[in-house]
């Protein structure tokens, strides 16, 4: 296992503008370099080593935004950030947008303005767009938890938490909620993720038991 707990992760200055969002409804997925399901003393120990970097990745089921409609169509937001992410940033947080390749042209700005709008202060400042083929599925499992994502140069796959094999101290709880705005998710252990672009000159890979969620967002 590679470990990256340099400051680089989870970006030129944009300016959000007002959006018309109609109902959008779809699934989000999250994984972070520390854990998110853990104990108070774990959690205080990894902080401002780990947990710098993440990926956030929503699929679009329904909905509009600006009167463009986004049916089926996923955008994904690498973070490089100075700290630990949810908790206060010192340094600048930049991210890469990762954009669904079927999308057209005013699809590509509307999936921009979702993630930016979702993602808040975490994509303020983005450094590049990408355009790539994005592979975001659910897979069916009992805990519905399992999940895989490949898009571009982020790759991510998850799987439910083991109650009894996951416990390390017995305290664990969901000690930092979900990164995005408007979801309803669940924590899980990504089995594998990281991003190997240039855009930040940096890299990550891990393959341990690392922190992430599984659910759905909803923008009314």
């Amino acid at each position: 296992m590679f470990r990256l707990l340099a400051s680089f992760t989870f970006v030129l200055a944009v300016v959000v503008g007002p959006v018309q969002a109609g109902d959008i409804t779809g699934h989000y997925l999250e994984s972070r370099t520390c854990d998110v399901w853990t104990g108070p003393c774990f959690a205080n120990a990894e902080m401002n080593l780990g947990g710098k970097q993440a990926l956030l990745a929503w699929k679009v089921d329904k909905g509009t935004l600006d009167q463009v409609r986004l049916d089926g169509l996923s955008v994904v937001a690498v973070i490089a950030a100075s700290d630990t992410l949810g908790q206060k940033q010192n340094g600048i947080v930049r991210s890469v947008l990762i954009v669904d390749s079927k999308a057209d042209t005013a699809q590509r700005a509307a999936l921009i303005q979702l993630a930016k709008n979702q993602g808040g202060e975490l994509v303020r400042n983005v450094v590049g767009v990408e355009s790539a083929a994005v592979d975001f599925t659910m897979c069916e499992c009992d805990g519905q938890g399992c999940a895989r994502l490949k898009a571009g140069s982020a790759k991510l796959e998850t799987r439910c938490l083991d109650d009894k094999h996951d416990r390390v101290c017995g305290n664990e709880a969901a000690f930092y909620p979900p990164l995005a705005k408007n979801v309803k998710a669940k924590p899980v252990i990504a089995v594998e993720h990281g991003y190997n672009g240039k855009a930040f000159n940096e890299t990550w890979k891990e393959t341990d038991r690392r922190g992430a969620y599984v659910g759905s967002f909803e923008i009314r």
